[in-house]
């Protein structure tokens, strides 16, 4: 037995191993065993893979340690060096300056400071329950800090460009003296540190009171004292309880939800106050059923609108806190103390103001007679001045961005553009005789003055803006397609397209609308973005918000290059020679409303571009015909020119680019007006003759070369270029069912 049993424990040692190795111990001893004998230095992976986690945990620990006790010593240094600054002293740091283009003369101010600070014990309970219910429900029991809100604001502020601060009434309080930097890490972690020291030096109710004295209500009143009596002629501490939801419910967007403004929006925050109060035991459900909607008292705007400077502030604000992707809110721009520097040149706004309004000069125009001015850079859309009436207070419409005008055969420039592009050569000859019956709108057409000027080529047309010419042109084009030039030009207003008529400019246009439209034809078919603000800065002079400068190109440069030579017969010896007068290169269009209700002219070196435009509106706005002295004298040319000549003064003289016409006589087809396959080439002479010497208007004014194309059908030579010296001889959009 002794010998079997060791026969057998000699020759199977493996099952002995495995045997063993259920108890667990010679397991080991193998495993350990053969790592031995792969690593005869006896220094595991595991091991050193152990050493290396401790050493990378101790250096983790001693990073965080070092980060909290940075942190721990930054945040120590910032609260004891915050000052928590007095409501009287927060006031006068809030005031936003509108400067003009040098950035240091002012053109006015928004919401002066009207504020009265007043001691809250004076109000009643419901007064300051009411903010709070509309705030901050929580501002009793909360230590003054919401850290999630400011974790989410800042989230918003950084990822998706909005502007959100905190949601307690401490946060708000301290943000409004950090307006301007809330939207920067910096500014959340000052906002939070002040917040938290204001809620344990101070108590609640000098919290909530210091609120209510510094906090925006719209109207231009900044505390709950000025709100009282902007809203409800009455002091504070008279205000119902109805009163008081009303002003609570609308602190968030003033000017925007003014029951003035925006009643509905305004009673639904009313009523929105009202449940709170109730649910939080500040009224009954009693007084809340009770309550009415209150009436507020009719607001007349601070003098800080009166005059011409008046549109010069509206319209700043419209276009800093206007639309969707708008920079700034309105009550951002009445409280944010910002640096708000424009495009405006003021000797150039002096001047335009001298030019056009009725009130200087020796002037004795109807008081019914309105004038709109703009001028512009259309290579980089600065708006360098304009005229929108004398005082906004009095006259509120204003007359360059909002009131509107027939804009007549300024149109004409669009159709001619659409008939380069479709490859018309500008020597083409048309039928310029007076009337005309155009199938496309089924009437007789005819010239101003029902003028008939023969057979003569688009640089004649243009340049006498003969409207059976531009008919005939547009039938070719298409009424849609020169909607679809004008708008790619810029323009946004409506034009009727479903007609030709489009061609000589029957809708109604603003003068804003028609010069950004203008502009790109000026820029060489690139598109600028009209503006009136350059730069944005805060109090401290960082910069919040500059203007983009860019500029699409829309149009071939080549072909505007074309029209702009084309648009300067309009002062060589069509509609506008009275510019002339100013000595250099002018391209631009006149235009006459259909019933003879408006006049305009818009003219352009490259670097300046300005329009002019003139319509008579009766007491109730009806449309009046423009009496027949200014028709005459084609007022706004006048306006133009006087204007131009001060502006440029002695600037360098600028050419427009040379243009080479590559289209076809006769259109893609010849069948474009007569069709005549004889080219005319049309090159202007580098040395104009730019004196202006009026003459009486006669019955028919021609020159040589257009009765010699009236009886040939040739057209005249040399582009059709004539030394005219008639202010205004074709200018018009007469339509007639008969000869006129």
């Amino acid at each position: 037995m002794a010998n079997q049993t060791r026969s057998v424990s000699s020759t199977s040692p493996t099952r002995r191993v495995r045997s063993g190795s259920r108890g667990g111990s010679n397991r080991t001893d193998r495993l350990t065993s053969r790592h031995a004998d792969r690593n005869p230095r006896g220094g595991g992976p595991r091991r050193r893979r152990r050493r290396k986690s401790h050493r990378l945990l101790k250096w983790t620990l001693g990073l965080l340690g070092l980060v909290l006790v940075v942190g721990a010593a930054a945040f120590a240094y910032l609260y004891l060096t915050t000052e928590i600054i007095p409501p009287e002293k927060q006031a006068l740091a809030q005031k936003t300056t509108v400067y003009y283009a040098d950035g240091s003369t002012p053109i006015g101010t928004y919401a002066d400071q009207n504020r009265e600070i007043i001691d809250c014990a004076v109000l009643p309970k419901y007064v300051g329950n009411a903010v709070v219910s509309s705030e901050n429900r929580s501002f009793y029991k909360d230590n003054g800090i919401d850290l999630k809100g400011i974790g989410r604001a800042l989230l918003n502020n950084v990822t998706k460009g909005t502007r959100q601060g905190g949601s307690t009434i401490t946060q708000q309080y301290a943000e409004r003296y950090y307006l301007g930097e809330t939207t920067t890490y910096k500014g959340k972690l000052r906002e939070a540190i002040l917040s938290l020291k204001i809620s344990r030096t101070e108590s609640k109710e000098t919290v909530l009171c210091n609120y209510m004295n510094t906090i925006y209500f719209g109207r231009g009143a900044y505390g709950i004292q000025a709100a009282a009596q902007n809203y409800f002629g009455k002091d504070a501490k008279d205000l119902t309880m109805p009163e008081s939801a009303m002003l609570a419910g609308i602190i968030p967007a003033p000017a925007s939800w003014d029951p003035a403004i925006n009643p509905k929006q305004a009673e639904s925050r009313f009523h929105r106050v009202l449940g709170i109060m109730e649910e939080d035991h500040y009224i009954s459900h009693k007084d809340r059923v009770g309550a009415q909607m209150p009436q507020t008292i009719k607001y007349s705007p601070q003098n800080v609108y009166q005059g011409p400077n008046g549109y010069l502030l509206r319209m700043v604000r419209n276009e800093l806190s206007t639309g969707k992707k708008a920079p700034f809110t309105a009550d951002d721009l009445d409280t944010g103390g910002y640096r708000i520097i424009t495009t405006i040149q003021k000797d150039k706004q002096d001047l335009m103001f001298q030019v056009a309004s009725p009130s200087t000069g020796n002037k004795r125009q109807p008081p019914t007679l309105q004038t709109g001015g703009l001028s512009v850079d259309p290579k980089t859309g600065a708006i360098i001045s304009l005229y929108a009436g004398d005082d906004y207070l009095t006259h509120p419409l204003n007359n360059v961005d909002q009131a509107t005008y027939q804009v007549g055969s300024t149109m004409k420039a669009y159709t001619l553009l659409a008939a380069i592009q479709d490859g018309v050569n500008l020597n083409t000859v048309f039928n310029g005789n007076s009337p005309r019956t155009f199938s496309s709108v089924g009437k007789s057409v005819a010239n101003d003055g029902n003028f008939s000027y023969g057979y003569i080529n688009l640089y004649s047309a243009f340049a006498r803006s003969v409207n059976t010419v531009f008919m005939d042109l547009g039938e070719h084009v298409t009424s849609q397609k020169i909607a679809q030039v004008a708008h790619t030009a810029g323009i946004t207003g409506k034009i009727d397209d479903t007609t030709t008529f489009d061609t000589l400019g029957l809708d109604a246009l603003s003068v804003y609308d028609v010069t950004q439209g203008y502009a790109t034809l000026a820029n060489g078919g690139k598109r600028p973005k009209l503006h009136l603000v350059a730069q944005v800065k805060d109090a401290k002079d960082q910069e919040l918000y500059t203007a983009a400068i860019q500029s699409d190109q829309v149009f071939n440069a080549d072909q505007v290059a074309l029209l702009q030579k084309a648009m300067s017969t309009t002062v060589q010896y069509g509609t506008a020679t009275y510019a002339r007068s100013l000595g250099r290169p002018i391209a631009g269009k006149t235009g006459t409303a259909n019933d003879q209700t408006a006049i305009s002219f818009i003219g352009f070196t490259p670097s300046v571009l300005t329009t002019f435009a003139v319509w008579n509106q009766g007491q109730d706005g009806s449309a009046l015909k423009v009496p027949e002295v200014y028709q005459n004298e084609f007022l706004p040319v006048p306006l133009f020119t006087q204007y131009m000549k001060s502006a440029l003064g002695d600037s360098p003289v600028e050419r427009f680019p040379a243009a080479e016409d590559h289209g076809k006589i006769g259109g893609p087809d010849g069948s474009w007006g007569t069709g005549y396959r004889r080219s005319y080439s049309y090159t202007p002479r580098r040395s104009y003759n730019y004196e202006y010497v009026p003459q009486r208007r006669t019955q028919q004014q021609t020159t040589p070369q257009e009765e010699s194309g009236a009886s040939s059908g040739s057209g005249s030579g040399n582009g059709g270029e004539a030394e005219s010296s008639n202010s205004r001889t074709t200018e018009g959009n007469s339509e007639s069912e008969q000869s006129q």
